[in-house]
């Protein structure tokens, strides 16, 4: 990939994340920070495994038809829940031995969120519109999640892998998550590198 168009999909990732991340710094108990974007090309396994996996992850994921697929996906560690759920809602969800309901979709919540923040930064300068996709949640290690995904996403397929890692900070918890864009390369085509 060329490493112009890397920076100019760095930078759009990181202005729309920030604005997403202030907006919910101000009406959520925790304070939301970019710490890192990079784009590089890679696999749906090269991104997936990019996770810290020392234990099962929780994940939020949908696929968009942009002309091409564009994929975006939110890890999450479950082990992290209450300072998650404390910083997003204001309430803690104590770490229980399974994720509950109730979780679940304060996390479908929190991912559709940022990642539509995060595509929506893509398809604006692609000048490509797509229909909302529902979110779908999952949980399991690196290669149950990769097989999961694996059904919506050519496992073969090299994209544009765009991730950003954010921190989520509330009280003396603080915790991180990626947030990855898969984007086709032929959507990238009609963007000029600076």
């Amino acid at each position: 990939m060329n490493a112009n168009l890397n920076a100019v999909l760095e930078q759009l990732a990181a202005a729309s994340l920030e604005k997403c991340l202030l907006r919910l710094s101000r009406v959520s108990a925790g304070t939301w920070e970019v710490l890192e974007i990079k784009a590089s090309a890679g696999t749906l396994e090269y991104a997936v495994k990019q996770h810290d996996f020392k234990n099962p992850a929780a994940a939020v994921y949908f696929s968009l038809n942009a002309g091409s697929p564009l994929t975006a996906i939110m890890l999450f560690n479950p082990q992290d829940m209450e300072c998650i759920s404390k910083g997003f809602t204001g309430h803690s969800f104590p770490r229980g031995a399974r994720t509950t309901p109730a979780e679940e979709i304060m996390l479908l919540e929190l991912g559709n969120i940022v990642l539509n923040a995060m595509v929506n930064s893509v398809l604006n300068v692609i000048k490509k519109s797509a229909m909302p996709a529902v979110p779908e949640f999952m949980e399991g290690d690196a290669p149950g999640l990769v097989s999961g995904l694996g059904a919506s996403v050519d496992l073969k397929r090299e994209f544009c892998v765009i991730k950003a890692t954010l921190a989520i900070r509330c009280d003396t918890s603080v915790t991180n998550t990626e947030v990855f864009a898969l984007v086709p390369g032929e959507l990238l085509s009609g963007i000029a590198p600076v």
